[in-house]
């Protein structure tokens, strides 16, 4: 009989000691050491779904005790408040930003105080589909930096943590199987990984290639 499972869901390890520092992430992570000698106030980082922008993120925002904030929930009319109590932020998916003069409100304000400001984001902010001039013009400004792709070193690099955070030891032979076998992307990382420790849990076997051209091929 299956084991039940409770999605009770893990903690993943977000502090600049569990950070993995690759050649696709060398740059981004440079430049968030690098603060709060920044040459503006504003960095933006750019890459795909699942490749660590979030992580590094809460990276800076640990450093600068800076208010996290998803784009698409940033409001003109909460922006003062936000101002009053902290002076850097993290602004998540800029893409889904809905409220635009927000935003350049919130980097104004932020300049004129001192404060930084790091936006994340699939695409660089100057590409981003802007209709209002003067917010476009600032974003355009942003100094920006790209995780790239990663190659197999990082993928096999990336699987491990994910697995060492779900507190699974796995074996070099099954991460170099799976590095073979998945997309190269960090979000194929993070979903293969999530599939496989439930299917280990599920049939109380250990985390084997078997197992894992099982969980592959569904």
């Amino acid at each position: 009989m299956a084991q039940l499972i409770l999605d009770l869901g893990h903690r993943p390890a977000f502090g600049r000691d569990d950070l993995l520092v690759t050649p696709v992430n060398r740059d981004a992570v440079a430049w968030v050491d690098r603060w709060p000698e920044w040459p503006g106030h504003a960095l933006a980082i750019f890459g795909p779904a699942g490749c660590g922008k979030s992580h590094l993120a809460q990276v800076f925002a640990l450093k600068s005790k800076a208010h996290v904030i998803v784009a698409a929930t940033l409001q003109s009319g909460g922006v003062a408040a936000l101002l009053e109590t902290h002076s850097c932020f993290v602004i998540e998916d800029g893409e889904s930003l809905q409220d635009q003069r927000a935003l350049l409100h919130l980097l104004n304000a932020v300049k004129e105080k001192g404060g930084h400001i790091l936006l994340t984001s699939r695409a660089p902010p100057a590409r981003w589909v802007v209709g209002l001039a003067d917010l476009k013009s600032r974003l355009a400004a942003v100094q920006a930096v790209g995780i790239d792709a990663p190659d197999d070193a990082t993928m096999e690099a990336v699987l491990v943590k994910l697995f060492t955070d779900r507190q699974i030891a796995i074996d070099p032979d099954v991460v170099a199987f799976l590095v073979r076998r998945i997309d190269r992307t960090f979000a194929s990382a993070r979903d293969v990984v999530a599939r496989a420790d439930q299917a280990a849990l599920a049939g109380k076997r250990a985390l084997t290639i078997p197992l894992l051209k099982q969980v592959l091929e569904n």
